[in-house]
């Protein structure tokens, strides 16, 4: 997911796609430990994903607060 991507999503949306991106990668790291990945640099791909995400998260909190 692009930043402009993350920009374009309400709070609510950043909040439960966090959640979703989570699980997903929980649920890769745990098939990832059993039998390796096809392609590891999908956990990479998703642990930023998060970033972002809680970035905008942050940034969005930190604009309410100046306000």
């Amino acid at each position: 997911m692009k930043q402009s991507e993350v920009n374009q999503l309400s709070t609510q949306d950043l909040h439960d796609r966090v959640f979703e991106e989570k699980r997903e990668l929980n649920r890769l790291t745990m098939t990832h430990a059993v039998s390796p990945l096809e392609n590891p640099m999908v956990l990479r791909s998703l642990r930023r994903t998060i970033a972002r995400l809680l970035t905008e998260i942050s940034r969005r909190e930190r604009e309410e607060i100046k306000k």
